[in-house]
């Protein structure tokens, strides 16, 4: 059993993680369902494990969280939905590649429902859109935007932190980061995409595409 949690406003990262640390303890002693909680967090900026000093461009803008997730740098705030997934990896084939590839998979799927094309990349972690519209890159490729950000903790092989998709965030705030340590490509949303799309329209989709891609099931070996 998953228990779908959804949060309206805005809830405190602190809060946030003392939850997620509290559940992920009790899925691991079976005392808890796992649990997907959806949310928005004020404006901040996390520090994954990796987060290196020089990517914190303004550190004076927003609030910045150390944070115990993989990776770099990030920004969270309203309009953007964040997805907590604590989740016993254990059962799902006890293999963290794969798990994070379902992830992928499973944002993929999400934004396939709005007709979003979300791409992966080998080096560059999240999910990524092609924008034919914009310049090309300097080596000719075709120009890609971050639309949305993917870092988990285990802890006794359950997950927490998560993802975070890009609905109608306030893009200039990403400003103040190197966005999970990549600048040559920049950020995007649904709504950026010209997409009316809503938070709840958002969930509805994750809802419906999370059985399909995230059922315990053995993990493929990677191609």
């Amino acid at each position: 059993m998953v228990e779908w949690i959804t949060t309206d406003g805005l809830t405190d990262y602190d809060a946030a993680c003392a939850f997620m640390e509290q559940r992920a303890t009790e899925i691991a002693a079976g005392t808890a369902d796992e649990a997907i909680w959806l949310l928005e967090h004020p404006p901040l900026y996390t520090a994954g494990t990796s987060a290196k000093p020089a990517d914190l461009v303004d550190p004076d803008r927003f609030p910045v969280f150390p944070s115990k997730r993989g990776g770099q740098y990030t920004y969270h705030g309203p309009g953007q939905r964040v997805i907590y997934v604590m989740l016993n990896v254990g059962q799902r084939g006890r293999d963290v590649r794969c798990f994070v590839r379902d992830l992928e998979a499973w944002v993929i799927a999400t934004l396939a429902e709005f007709n979003v094309r979300g791409e992966i990349r080998d080096g560059r972690v999240g999910v990524w859109v092609p924008r034919p519209e914009k310049p090309r890159m300097a080596d000719g490729s075709i120009a890609e935007d971050k639309i949305a950000a993917i870092g988990i903790r285990l802890r006794k092989w359950v997950s927490f932190h998560g993802i975070s998709i890009n609905v109608d965030p306030d893009l200039s705030h990403f400003g103040g980061i190197v966005p999970c340590g990549i600048s040559a490509h920049g950020v995007t949303s649904l709504v950026d995409l010209g997409l009316p799309v809503t938070m709840h329209d958002v969930d509805l989709a994750l809802k419906r595409s999370f059985d399909a891609v995230m059922a315990p099931k053995p993990c493929p070996p990677a191609s």
